[in-house]
């Protein structure tokens, strides 16, 4: 009739460095992201760790925290902006490429015409 209640599982999480990190190139907006994380992981256990401790220095840290956290996000803003820059202007580069594929492309058609007309203005001087 009673079934007894078995213990909730519980998976271990694990923190970045406790993981295989890929290969990431320094400055990049990957590792940005993975030092972010990284940061946020190691320093909330050790503000938990002073909870009983002295409020002042809690919240000393705590607002240190926050700066840290500012910084970094900034910087990860930074990189996107820097990242979403790089492809418009890669776009605008290679729109400037094809217009200019364009003027040439028009400018054989003119040559073409022109060489016909002239071919044209020939043939009818010399059957004259």
């Amino acid at each position: 009739m009673y079934s007894p209640q078995l213990p909730a599982a519980r998976a271990r999480v694990l923190f970045p460095s406790q993981t295989v990190q890929p290969n990431v190139e320094t400055g990049t907006l990957e590792a940005s992201l993975l030092q972010l994380m990284s940061d946020h992981h190691h320093t909330s256990p050790r503000l938990r760790e002073h909870n009983g401790a002295d409020t002042g220095y809690v919240i000393f840290q705590t607002e240190k925290a926050k700066k840290d956290a500012i910084i970094a996000a900034m910087r990860v803003s930074d990189l996107l902006v820097d990242t979403v820059n790089g492809g418009v202007q890669e776009s605008f580069v290679n729109e400037k490429r094809i217009e200019e594929i364009g003027d040439f492309e028009n400018w054989m058609k003119t040559m073409e015409f022109d060489c016909k007309s002239i071919t044209t203005a020939i043939c009818n001087i010399h059957q004259a």
